[in-house]
């Protein structure tokens, strides 16, 4: 086997440079995708289920890729063409993603096509990767990896800068306010950025980037046949390259499995993490099911005399109880002008009411103007809503359960009441922080300066990586250090102290985008290189499956806050920590790794014949 000639360093660049707006997609992903879910109305509990099925597709996709590139020869390359096909999907996605909530659909229904576009964007965006890792392996000598993956890790993390900071930049021309379920403009701008960064870059790879030919590539990766002659069924291929995969294979594997995981929670709870711990987002009940009769209903509308009762979480006003007297005002005012009750519903204003659905506002002495007619209060407010007692003249009589599809509401079922009382007819509550309000929004855009700051530090890692003369070493070293910064998160209460742990984060983060790859290429030949590396990245999806699966339980085993504007809420930023606990493990689990490069191997099985 020919020994592949050192590269120069711009050959080492262009090699990996579409990675910069590959992970532009991808950092917008992981800081944000988990705030545009929670703003159009996603319980904290249910977050990570929404992140099952990105991993669970990259797991059955990605070996086929990597199986399907090390068969594939035509005018476009070895690898190349599965760049443009990923890049082109998610780019089309990323235009989509962000106005899941701006399409009139229901709250469940903008989840669903939320979470549609979040698998066909993980998806694409692992399918773009696949080709620079590719790429290094088939093109770079052993003695050249280690600064090419280091390469492809700054570029990487300058990548994950640009798409971090992107919605905090915007907001300096955009709004960061949104009606109640919208994103934001500065999240959908960010997103439309990321995609002709993406487009851009993917040009200039094509332009910069020539494969080595079938022959040449035969010779310098140790493979007896042409790499376009046909090879058999891909399955039993990918089967024979598990059953006699290097033992680094599967040690490393472990490591991915533990600090994945622990990635996955900091993606999927830091926004509300952030924002419960260091921003002061008040809390909101939302309306999760409402018991009539015994039998609890839950993720429907309810209709009380065909008007509406539940509407987006919150019970609607079926009244105002004003000094004793029950009154329909299409508005409320107080005097300085600030709206209470506006066409018949309570107002939020940013995601936040002055007035809240059956409590109390104002005292006795205050004045308000009620439907233009200012009225001194003898007793503070009482809102009479759809769900409460009301009194004998204004009762339910019947409720109808009903489903929204687009723009009609149907009748699922009915439940006749002839004499409802606060007995047989009771709303069940579910407490979040309110994602629609200022303090959310904010902690969504500094989630995003964290993770850039993640980034930096990344960077400066990356190339200090390279200096260690022990791999083993520097990598469970860098883990150790990002598990310091996840548990460290705890006790930042404020966002600049929040910095400090997130940097620390980012020296966890460039070990694990360098050394497995260093490691696990230099143990192979080029034989079945895509084939490898596509099943080595199910040991990224498979930890992500887990840990999305497991979240909802996780979190509920921690207590929810209970004083304050956040009383009820869970907490989240627990499971930050226990994402620190898991790079501890993972650090520990470096140690069982047992480098071996792929010439050693070859000389030891032509030595044992």
């Amino acid at each position: 086997m020919k020994t592949k000639p050192d590269l120069s360093f711009w050959k080492l660049w262009n090699l990996s440079f579409g990675f910069f707006g590959v992970q532009i997609a991808y950092a917008l992903q992981s800081s944000q995708v988990s705030r545009i879910f929670s703003t159009i109305g996603a319980d904290p509990h249910q977050l990570s289920y929404f992140w099952i099925l990105p991993p669970l597709m990259g797991f059955l996709v990605q070996p086929i890729i990597g199986s399907a590139s090390d068969r594939t020869w035509n005018r476009f390359g070895r690898r190349l063409p599965y760049l443009i096909v990923g890049a082109a999907i998610a780019i089309i996605v990323m235009c989509f993603l962000p106005n899941a909530g701006s399409l009139g659909l229901t709250v469940s229904a903008a989840i669903t096509f939320g979470l549609f576009c979040l698998m066909l964007l993980d998806t694409s965006i692992n399918m773009a990767m696949q080709p620079f890792k590719m790429l290094v392996g088939d093109m770079v000598n052993e003695k050249q990896k280690g600064l090419a993956y280091s390469i492809q890790s700054f570029l990487c993390n300058a990548g994950s800068f640009v798409g971090y900071l992107a919605p905090i930049i915007l907001a300096l021309f955009v709004s960061n306010q949104a009606p109640e379920g919208e994103v934001p403009p500065t999240v959908t701008f960010a997103f439309y950025l990321g995609a002709l960064i993406l487009f851009l870059c993917v040009i200039y790879t094509f332009a910069k980037v020539k494969e080595m030919p079938p022959k040449l590539y035969a010779e310098y990766n140790g493979v007896a046949e042409d790499p376009n002659e046909k090879k058999g069924n891909m399955f039993v291929q990918m089967a024979k390259a598990l059953k006699t995969a290097p033992a680094v294979f599967w040690t490393i594997g472990l490591v991915q499995f533990f600090c994945w995981s622990g990635f996955l929670f900091l993606w999927t709870y830091s926004t509300d993490a952030i924002a419960g711990h260091a921003f002061d987002c008040p809390a909101e009940q939302k309306v999760s099911g409402v018991e009539i009769n015994g039998v609890t209903y839950s993720d429907k509308y309810l209709f009380a005399d065909e008007l509406l009762v539940i509407d987006d979480g919150r019970p609607t006003i079926n009244g105002v109880n004003v000094n004793g007297n029950i009154v329909y005002p299409d508005s409320i005012k107080t005097v300085d002008g600030e709206l209470l009750v506006k066409d018949g519903q309570i107002y939020y204003q940013d995601g936040v009411s002055k007035l809240r659905a059956g409590e109390s506002y104002g005292k006795a002495g205050d004045v308000l103007v009620i439907d233009a007619v200012e009225t001194t209060l003898s007793a503070p407010v009482t809102t009479i809503t759809s769900l409460s007692t009301i009194t004998p003249d204004h009762k339910l009589s019947t409720a109808h359960i009903v489903v929204k599809r687009g723009d009609k509401y149907e009748k699922e079922q009915v439940s006749e009441l002839p004499s409802a009382s606060a007995a047989e007819i009771s709303p069940k509550y579910t407490t979040v922080l309110n994602a629609q309000s200022k303090q959310y929004q904010d902690a969504g855009d500094w989630n995003g300066v964290l993770f850039a700051v993640q980034a930096v530090f990344a960077v400066i890692w990356a190339a200090i990586l390279p200096r260690f003369r022990n791999r083993r070493f520097a990598y469970s070293f860098s883990l150790v250090i990002g598990a310091i910064g996840f548990i460290a998160v705890y006790f930042c209460s404020s966002k600049w102290a929040l910095t400090v742990p997130y940097g620390l984060m980012g020296c966890g983060w460039a070990a694990m985008l360098a050394m497995p790859f260093t490691i696990l290429t230099n143990a192979l030949s080029g034989k079945n290189i895509g084939t490898y590396l596509g099943l080595f990245n199910c040991t990224i999806c498979f930890p992500q499956i887990i840990a999305a699966l497991l979240g909802g339980l996780i979190l509920g085993f921690f207590p929810v806050a209970s004083e304050g504007a956040q009383a009820g809420a869970p907490q989240t930023i627990f499971m930050v920590v226990i994402a620190g606990v898991l790079m501890l493990l993972g650090a520990l689990a470096v140690w069982n790794i047992k480098e071996i490069s792929a010439e050693k191997q070859l000389a030891e099985a032509e030595a044992s014949k």
